[in-house]
This record gives C-alpha cells, sequence and structure tokens, in this order.
C-alpha cells in the first residue's frame, strides 16, 4: 500500500482536497495585508461556498462576506453571518427572497445595481414588501461587464434614483471589480490596473459626495489587484476570494506560488491507452470533475486542464498534464511507457486545478488534509 493510498483510504474519486495549513497560511497573509492598506477584508465566498472556510478566512469571526449567489446568501446568513454583499446585480423578482433571507436570519444583504430602472423598481418592490435594502451603485472600471460609467452623469442618475426613490431603500456607496486584471501576468501591469480600479472607486464616491450623496462604503476587488495594490486611500473594504485556494490561474500571473495552491482533485487511474497518437493514462477526473476553463493556458502553456501530481506529497509529476477531457474521462498523454508501471490502474493521483472557482462547484464537501492526514469533511453549498 503507498503512502497515498494509507492516506486516502475509501475515498470514492473524483474526490475535492483542501489543504488546510495552505488555507489558513493564505487567508493570514492576505488578512495581513489588507491591515497594512488600512481597507477592511470581505472575502468573497464565491468558491468556497463553505461556513468553515469562512471562519478561517476571518480568522473565526463572522464579519463582513461577499457573495455572487442568494444560495450562498442563504446559507451563510442560516450559519449567523449578519453583513453580506450579493455582488450579483439584483433582478426586481429576486427581491421578495432577499426579503425572507433578512427577515428569517437578521441578516442585512447589501445589493448592487447599475440601472435607475432597476433602482426605481427595487424601491417599489422594497415599500410593498415592507422592506429594507442597502444598495451599492456599480462602478464600471473598465471589465465592461457591467456597471455605470465611473463618476458620470449616469451615475449620479442611478444614484438619486436610489435615494429618492423609496424610504425603504439606503445608499450604501459604490462599488467595481478589475476582472479584467486576469489580462496580464506582470505585476507593473496589475499594479497600474490597481490603481484605475481604486481611483474609479473613489472618484465615484467623491461625486455622489458633491451631490449630496451619502457614501460609507467604496468597495472595490479581485485577488490580483488586491495583492498587488501599493496603496487604497479612498477605499474602505476590498473583496477577494480565490487567494484563499490559489490556483494555476493564479500561479501563472504571479499571484500565488505553486506551494499556496490549497485545492486538488483526488482521481484514480482507471486505464492505459496504448493506441493513438500518444499513450496516455486515463483518469475518472474529466470535464465535470475538472471543469472545461482553459484560461490558465493563456501564460501556462502547459496547463492544460490541471497538473498531475503525486497524490500523497503533491509534487508535479514531471510535466504530466491532463490534456483532455470527457464528461467523466481525463486524458494525460505520457512521454513514454514507463509511466505505466509508474502509475498502474488504481493508482491515485491529485490534479492542481486551472481555475478553482469553476472545479469546485460539482463538488457537496472538501476532504480536508492537515499535516498529510485526512482530519474532516467540510460541507459545501451550491445552487443559486
Amino acid at each position: 500500500m503507498t503512502g497515498a493510498d494509507t492516506i486516502f483510504a475509501g475515498l470514492n474519486t473524483p474526490r475535492l482536497i483542501l489543504d488546510a495549513d495552505r488555507l489558513e497560511r493564505n487567508a493570514a497573509q492576505m488578512r495581513a495585508h489588507c491591515q497594512r492598506l488600512g481597507v477592511t477584508l470581505r472575502p468573497h465566498l464565491k468558491t468556497a461556498k463553505s461556513v468553515d472556510v469562512a471562519r478561517v478566512a476571518a480568522d473565526g469571526e463572522q464579519g463582513p462576506i461577499t457573495v455572487s449567489t442568494l444560495a450562498e446568501a442563504e446559507h451563510f446568513a442560516a450559519a449567523g453571518w449578519r453583513d453580506i454583499l450579493y455582488t450579483t446585480a439584483i433582478a426586481p423578482a429576486k427581491l421578495p427572497r432577499v426579503h425572507r433571507i433578512q427577515s428569517d436570519h437578521g441578516a442585512r444583504l447589501l445589493l448592487t445595481l447599475d440601472d435607475r430602472g432597476t433602482a426605481i423598481a427595487t424601491g417599489e418592490a422594497a415599500s410593498a414588501l415592507g422592506a429594507r435594502f442597502g444598495i451599492l451603485v456599480e462602478i464600471d472600471c473598465g471589465e465592461h461587464r457591467s456597471g455605470t460609467e465611473p463618476a458620470s452623469d449616469e451615475l449620479v442618475a442611478v444614484a438619486r434614483a436610489v435615494a429618492h426613490g423609496s424610504p425603504h431603500v439606503e445608499l450604501m456607496g459604490v462599488m467595481t471589480h478589475a476582472g479584467h486584471s486576469y489580462a496580464f501576468d506582470d505585476p507593473a501591469s496589475i499594479r497600474a490596473l490597481a490603481e484605475t480600479e481604486r481611483h474609479a472607486a473613489v472618484a465615484s464616491a467623491q461625486l455622489l459626495r458633491s451631490h449630496g450623496f451619502p457614501c460609507p462604503i467604496v468597495s472595490i476587488g479581485s485577488t490580483p489587484t488586491v495583492a498587488f495594490a501599493d496603496q487604497l486611500e479612498g477605499v474602505t473594504e476590498v473583496r477577494a476570494g480565490i487567494y484563499l485556494f490559489g490556483d494555476l490561474s493564479q500561479w501563472s500571473r504571479g499571484v500565488c506560488a505553486r506551494e499556496h495552491i490549497a485545492v486538488s482533485v483526488l482521481a484514480t487511474v482507471i486505464g492505459h491507452q496504448r493506441r493513438g497518437p500518444s499513450p496516455s493514462l486515463i483518469l475518472d477526473a474529466g470535464a465535470l470533475a475538472l471543469s472545461k476553463d482553459v484560461g490558465a493556458n493563456r501564460f501556462m502553456s502547459n496547463a492544460g486542464y490541471g497538473l498531475v501530481c503525486d497524490a500523497a506529497t503533491l509534487a508535479p509529476l514531471a510535466s504530466l498534464t491532463v490534456a483532455t477531457v470527457h464528461q467523466e474521462h481525463g486524458a494525460v498523454p505520457i512521454p513514454d511507457a514507463s509511466w505505466f508501471g509508474r502509475l498502474p490502474i488504481g493508482s491515485l493521483v491529485r490534479i492542481l486545478p486551472g481555475h478553482a472557482c469553476l472545479t469546485c462547484a460539482p463538488y457537496a464537501s472538501y476532504d480536508v488534509l492537515r499535516a498529510g492526514k485526512l482530519v474532516a469533511e467540510w460541507p459545501r453549498t451550491s445552487g443559486w
């Protein structure tokens, strides 16, 4: 029996493995970084989707958090979190559910929007429900996914619709997200974009204040821009999430080291394919277990769908990578047939994910390692 067989005895594969030692180190480093920058850390839990991970992120506290789905908001509210920012732009049809979450659990959900009509509809719904909603106006700092033009008449119009539309809604400030930071792999470019993100949010807040609108929250964040920011004057809080886990996309961009990557997929070798253009190991981890996101390959050409590692130590196995995925199969080309002997059918490997947010999504729980031993199983929420 190998070391991996001893560690993971009885686990059905594929399985999502979380290294608690790495997770705790990553969380502590980001908390210290935000303290140095003088901003509140509002961890984004869209990837973790776990109460246990949330506790690690905030060193046991139940402070402000960020979510991307109402299922996440409900999950964390039920577990005792009270200050929750829902960053996906709100649709009026979802407001009754927001009201239920707040009423049932005593939480406050901060909502985001970027449209005057939505702001008016939100105020009307709040009045009809007898609910109270806090609102952040989203600013587009260059990704062009959503948000108003920074420091613009459009922004002021949306803010006015929020602030004057209903006494049941409260304008709480602005937020933005530099998701386009993933277009770069050099610190100087990411650092410059971090300043663009900061300026867009701060200038927008200043404009709203000049029009008499309170703006207590100025919220920015993506893991790369937060990690590389030199200063965040005028910002009150940052949102980051993938720093907790890391992945090949982060490593390839210099945001983390390989030794920081805390999640991996445990897989079994289920076949030796000797035919075709290249001999390959066949794993029971395919598109559903790993995702089909290949964004890491932009700056790491050999990332494939994940790097294949020793199951016990997580050390990369030469340059082996999952090169092809089917729904439940992953193919790993090998340089020569000796690998069939080194990894016989039934062997375990672990795969470092390209994009942990998507890789983690289908799993119901984490199997948690500490000091090389399985110590717990932490549940995750799912859905929308």
